[in-house]
């Protein structure tokens, strides 16, 4: 019988997270939810039938690494989303060294080193597929979180260097920017926001968490076999280019 194949999903708990755990298990993939909140983590996988709950802290470079170890322990871990996010907002001139550093240190290096446990996983089995959840937020000016969208902008670059990499051992890298979904980090958006989202999509209705999932399964499926180094806007139109 050959191994099941592993799907590792950071910030499960979230939003986002959740439906994605959903679908990816859905599709067959035994999912390791992760998230700092482990009841989070938890509730994401009940009814479940091919998911396991992990808490993890995206921030503590050891712990990820230890957690993508472990899950490829349990079969072949064909499928990496960082998904995980912090949103500090503010002003910029008044952005501390901490909140600067915490956007980072998740949104970030926490992507990264992820996906190069991940790899060293996936480059043995000559497959394997690494989505990054990006921000709109790196398309055009965002004013007062400015350390959130420049750690998420971060997303893309790192996506097209890693696949170019990375290609050659048959792993795959994309980046997915989500538009306006009702999920926590709409906290930080301005005063004005539901308007401007309506001005600008073609689109005239909001985001559903399940298309976010449909996308990130689609990249995780042998359907998108020769996609690599792309950023998918998922946002009804609101940016294009």
């Amino acid at each position: 019988m050959s191994a099941p194949e592993v799907a590792f999903v950071t910030g499960a708990g979230g939003g986002l997270g959740t439906p994605i755990v959903h679908r990816l298990a859905a599709d067959g993939f035994h999912v390791v939810a992760a998230d700092i909140d482990l009841d989070a983590a938890q509730h994401a996988v009940v009814d479940v039938g091919r998911a396991a709950a992990v808490e993890l802290d995206m921030a503590d470079v050891d712990a990820v690494r230890a957690a993508v170890d472990r899950a490829a322990d349990t079969g072949a871990l064909t499928a990496l989303v960082n998904n995980a996010a912090v949103f500090p907002a503010g002003p910029f001139v008044e952005v501390t060294v901490d909140e600067y550093d915490a956007a980072h240190a998740v949104n970030q290096r926490g992507y990264f080193f992820a996906a190069q446990a991940a790899a060293r996983h996936m480059i043995g089995l000559g497959r394997g597929s690494i989505v990054n959840i990006g921000s709109i937020t790196e398309h055009g000016g965002w004013p007062n979180i400015v350390a959130y969208a420049t750690a998420k902008g971060a997303a893309g670059a790192f996506t097209r260097s890693l696949a170019t990499e990375l290609g050659r051992h048959g792993v795959r890298v994309n980046c997915i920017a989500p538009g306006a979904f009702p999920t926590a980090a709409e906290a930080i958006q301005p005063d004005g926001y539901e308007a401007a989202i309506y001005a600008g999509q073609a689109l005239q209705r909001r985001g559903r968490l399940d298309e976010i999932a449909a996308a990130v399964a689609f990249l995780c499926s042998r359907d998108a076999e020769f996609i690599t180094g792309q950023t998918l806007n998922v946002d009804g139109g609101w940016k294009m280019r």
